[in-house]
């Protein structure tokens, strides 16, 4: 990463993430699943909503009693639902800007990453926009301030034939209809939300859209105690024939009316649209050089489908074979989505290191590293290795910085990825006694830049998903570290310790 800014970001991060899993655990990190708790927080505030509808009066002159009955008189409930629809809200806001950030920081929003980068533009219009008219309909002095800064944006643009701003000079002005039509515009914008998000998430295979259990539960118990220990309340009713005074402003959402206020409307709308044209624009801003995509061997192919199953971003799919074949289907890859991950290479039954031949063929591979290259070159490394204790690391290009590894005895292997590496490979080398121990380290799960590689690496290690990685194969011989690329020098503390557990335990006989 070539943009030390970035890069101290990406850093800062990790650490902040590494904090968190020893609060909470690896498992209930919620930095790992900022997506998943936008999705999780838009739930919450439209199921909250929708009880907070049945009450309202969509009333120029009952609007704010109705929102005070449930929030004082009803506090024990209605007041906790109203919190509830606020710090829900609230939390929307902060975690998908948290989710903007990071995914800028680790640099996950060009090449085949486009579509959802660009596409998470508008939710972001969508979901402020959503949220001001919510203050509106509460109707208090804040709402009356909001409406009036709003109507006076609105009005500078001109493409209205009047003004919007005198509706909200004139105490008479207003009637049921302006609150029926804001209510129908609250309720309308979230729906084209909820559609522009699933838009979003179009090109992400087995996108993550629920939160662990444990995190959601615990979120929403901190949501539910937050509303009970600092409700949220109205402001005085509002009333078009005052002044407002001393506000209140939800910062998650107001941020840019001291602007205007300050600056006038044509600096606010330059920031708004500014940045918004910034952001879409970024993908493209980067000097990117694509890996070449993954490409499939018609001969290798049998049409399985593991690869197209474990491809992170959905780049593989199974289709009709027009060729000469016993099988009926065949792998076709989307060069335009693929990242080069490798990810499908691991899936491939055929990528095996026990096959015979002077070439491995496999059914997909990437064409810059193959996986024949791959295993020509961890036999070679190995080999080279003369120390009583042999170990071989494979690691990944995002993760921990294996070149910074400088210790007698260990051979390292960088892949695009780890979920690169087939468990046949470790199998492989242990089996035919190239080393003595294998460790397969890869991004903590939640920061992998090809986003499924570890989940992939454990559950074949683990025996849980093809390929697997056989019984036979000692556990007591390999391990599975997580190690983000601030981690180097806890990953050369790990090796330093497997290098010692093995030298105290004798080689059982080669797996059978």
């Amino acid at each position: 990463m070539s943009n030390p800014v970035k890069a101290a970001l990406k850093a800062g991060i990790f650490r902040l993430e590494s904090a968190a899993d020893a609060l909470v655990g690896r498992e209930a990190n919620p930095l790992y699943h900022l997506g998943a708790m936008s999705w999780f927080f838009f739930w919450v505030v439209g199921a909250s909503g929708l009880y907070l509808f049945i009450p309202y009066e969509t009333s120029a002159v009952r609007a704010w009693d109705s929102i005070e009955y449930i929030s004082r008189v009803q506090w024990y409930w209605g007041g906790m639902i109203r919190g509830l629809h606020r710090y829900g809200s609230d939390a929307m806001v902060l975690s998908m800007m948290m989710h903007l950030v990071r995914e800028y920081a680790m640099d996950r929003y060009h090449g085949a990453r486009w579509f959802a980068w660009f596409t998470g533009v508008p939710l972001i219009w969508m979901v402020f926009a959503s949220g001001i008219t919510g203050y509106w309909l509460v109707w208090d002095m804040l709402a009356q301030y909001l409406a009036l800064g709003t109507a006076e944006w609105m009005d500078w643009l001109g493409i209205f034939g009047q003004s919007i701003a005198r509706n909200f000079l004139n105490p008479g002005a207003l009637t049921d209809r302006f609150f029926t039509l804001l209510i129908f515009i609250h309720i309308a914008v979230p729906l084209f939300l909820l559609f522009a998000m699933w838009i979003h998430i179009l090109r992400i295979n087995r996108a993550d859209v629920n939160p662990p259990k444990q995190l959601a539960i615990g979120t929403m118990i901190m949501l539910v105690a937050l509303s009970l220990i600092h409700p949220a309340q109205s402001h005085d009713s509002a009333n078009l024939g005052l002044s407002t005074g001393v506000l209140n402003p939800d910062w998650y959402y107001m941020a840019l009316y001291p602007v205007f206020d300050t600056y006038g409307p044509a600096v606010a709308w330059a920031a708004a649209i500014g940045l918004s044209v910034l952001l879409s624009v970024m993908p493209w801003m980067v000097r990117y050089r694509r890996p070449q995509a993954a490409r499939v061997s018609p001969p290798d192919c049998n049409g399985c489908g593991n690869c197209a199953s474990d491809c992170p971003f959905g780049a593989v799919t199974i289709r009709p074979r027009s060729d000469v074949s016993p099988h009926r289907e065949i792998a076709v890859v989307q060069s335009e989505v693929c990242t080069g991950c490798g990810i499908c290479v691991a899936s491939c039954p055929h990528s095996n290191p026990f096959n015979k031949g002077q070439i491995l063929s496999t059914g997909i591979d990437l064409p810059n590293f193959a996986f024949d290259s791959m295993r020509k070159q961890a036999a070679a490394r190995a080999g080279a290795l003369d120390t009583p204790v042999r170990i071989m690391v494979f690691g990944c290009d995002h993760g921990a910085v294996l070149k910074d590894i400088k210790m007698p005895g260990v051979a390292i292997m960088s892949l695009p990825c780890s979920g690169m590496l087939p468990p046949s490979m470790v199998d492989y080398l242990l089996t035919r006694k190239l080393v003595d121990g294998v460790i397969v380290t890869a991004c903590r799960p939640g920061e992998c830049f090809h986003r499924l590689g570890p989940e992939w690496v454990q559950q074949r290690m683990d025996g849980e998903r093809v390929p697997k990685l056989r019984r036979a194969v000692p556990r007591d011989r390999m391990r599975v570290i997580w190690a983000a690329s601030t981690e180097t020098t806890s990953l050369v503390r790990e090796i330093a310790e497997f290098r010692e557990e093995l030298a105290a335990t004798p080689v059982k006989g080669a797996a059978e």
